[in-house]
């Protein structure tokens, strides 16, 4: 069974009366993957998956227009966080109805989703005081280790485990089918207007897919980067996987992308391999989906010398450019 399809098998027994809010749309994936979507009692305005999410009360309002340009995004980003002020506000009124039992928010990313200290203002208003998991990941076995905090902390053990067991078989799947196989360079863009270079668990993601990252670090938050870097790095494979994008908002970010004088030069671009991928579901957000991530993955990087890898149930979330801007 694929790890990303396993929240609709797991079991259904319940910890009854237990309300569980969840601030990221990666811990509401990992918390319907354990059989708890029933006892999610309130999520973030981004969590979407699986389709049951949506149908829960949106706790967090993003205070920033995510219908304009890239570049207008992060201009908007760098104006709050140079004021000092969150991107996201808490309902306080809304939280406080649920009166939560459990609350999983991260601290890995300010601009990705609500952290501790957005929450910690709403705590205060409270009657009783919740429980607090923290995620915090930065590679694929972080990502297993938030399953299993999870899972201790709703009382899922045995389904925490089962689902870490059936994620790392996919990613082991994934290791041996480019086993032998060359290691093209390759660069993620988590960003294009500016562009940044995707880390954390991305870097690691190319490697066991049979690649090698020509910009990005494993375990390293994604940076900046000019595109004379991206140009000189002489990539045979681009993948543009830009944070939170789904791949119509891809495909419509990088058609109305200026790019850079001797972008037809690169290899990738003259070879027809610049990729369009579902960021948002496959690569953002670190949950068990990230193994699917990396067979499409294998498909970018090794497309035509082996079998496609990439999961029926995950739809067209490939896109080849193949230099159509020449």
């Amino acid at each position: 069974m694929p790890a990303w399809n396993y929240w609709e098998h797991a079991g259904h027994d319940k910890l009854h009366g237990m309300k569980i809010c969840s601030l990221l749309p990666s811990a509401t994936e990992i918390l319907f993957a354990l059989g708890l979507g029933d006892q999610v009692a309130g999520v973030s305005h981004e969590c979407d998956f699986p389709p049951a999410a949506r149908t829960k009360p949106v706790l967090i309002v993003s205070r920033i227009s995510h219908t304009e340009s890239a570049a207008a995004i992060d201009r908007q980003v760098r104006e709050f966080l140079g004021r000092g002020e969150s991107l996201y506000s808490v309902d306080l009124t809304a939280l406080g109805a649920i009166e939560p039992d459990l609350i999983v928010t991260q601290d890995l990313c300010h601009v990705c989703a609500a952290t501790p200290d957005d929450l910690g203002a709403a705590l205060a208003y409270l009657p009783r005081q919740p429980q607090v998991v923290t995620l915090n990941p930065h590679s694929l076995a972080d990502v297993c280790a938030d399953i299993r905090s999870v899972g201790r902390a709703t009382g899922r053990t045995e389904q925490a485990k089962a689902v870490i067991a059936e994620f790392e078989r996919t990613v082991a799947q994934v290791e041996q089918a480019v086993a032998g196989l060359p290691c093209p360079r390759v660069v993620c863009l988590e960003w294009l207007d500016p562009p940044y270079v995707a880390g954390h668990w991305v870097p690691e993601m190319v490697a066991r897919a049979g690649g090698m990252d020509a910009l990005g670090h494993a375990g390293e938050p994604s940076f900046r980067v000019e595109w004379k870097t991206i140009l000189a790095s002489q990539p045979d494979v681009i993948v543009l996987m830009p944070c939170g994008y789904g791949l119509n908002q891809v495909a419509k970010e990088f058609r109305d992308l200026a790019l850079p004088e001797g972008w037809h030069d690169i290899p990738a671009v003259r070879n027809g391999q610049v990729f369009l991928v579902e960021a948002s579901a496959y690569f953002s957000r670190p949950g068990p989906r990230l193994a699917a991530g990396m067979a499409i993955l294998v498909d970018a990087i090794h497309g035509g010398q082996r079998a496609s890898l990439t999961p029926s149930g995950a739809g067209l979330v490939l896109a080849r450019d193949a230099g159509a801007r020449a």
